[in-house]
């Protein structure tokens, strides 16, 4: 890409300086240079130098330049894809994991009712059910 900007920048450096023409003005003994003519009207009038040939090796290069960057554009958005499937896929999974820790904590909750309203015989399985779901809270959802 940077190939690429520098031999157009250069292209069309070069033919700007190829349509200016220069004067070279003599102003106290001391020579000037600029595409303005003298002011006294006394300077020189430079020619400015033809344009090199056209080098057919940029042309080629050029046309290589601009191949490997349409691949490269093309492996860039394939790679944005690649990602952006990567982060709907890991946001979707962080969805799922935070839902079933959430209705881990409530059947937790619920457990820890029954337990507390629960009478008799009933309590112990109850309090055994609390503990259980508490557990398995613990182990898939640490905090």
């Amino acid at each position: 890409m940077r190939r690429l900007f520098c031999v157009l920048a250069g292209l069309c450096l070069t033919a700007q300086v190829s349509a200016q023409t220069m004067h070279k003005c003599v102003v106290d003994g001391k020579v000037t240079y600029s595409e303005a003519p003298c002011a006294d009207g006394r300077g020189t009038t430079l020619a400015a130098p033809p344009a090199p040939p056209s080098d057919p090796q940029a042309k080629a290069d050029l046309k290589r330049q601009q191949h490997e960057l349409k691949q490269l554009q093309k492996e860039r958005k394939q790679r944005e894809a690649r990602d952006e499937a990567d982060l709907q896929r890991h946001d979707r999974r962080g969805a799922e994991r935070r839902k079933r820790c959430d209705r881990l904590a409530l059947d937790k909750k619920w457990a820890d009712e029954d337990a507390r309203a629960a009478v008799g015989s009933n309590a112990d399985k109850a309090r055994q059910r609390a503990q259980r779901t508490g557990e398995k809270l613990a182990l898939e959802c640490p905090r």
